[in-house]
């Protein structure tokens, strides 16, 4: 008589990585703010720093553009 026939099974995949997003730890002394925070709702504020005046504004596109 004959042997059966022993079909291998492939090993099982892995799952995809999650997508969530995982809390970094940031540098000692280095805070995070959102940009909501600092423009409060404005497309433009005005920072003084040094004795200078920058402008820190939102683009239609959602970018952020500093310039003194």
């Amino acid at each position: 008589s004959k042997a059966p026939s022993v079909i291998a099974a492939e090993p099982a995949q892995a799952p995809p990585p999650q997508t969530s997003r995982v809390a970094c730890a940031l540098p000692a002394g280095v805070q995070r703010l959102t940009s909501h925070a600092i423009l409060q709702g404005a497309q433009e504020i005005e920072i003084e720093h040094n004795g200078a005046v920058y402008r820190l504004r939102q683009t239609s596109q959602g970018k952020l553009i500093l310039t003194k």
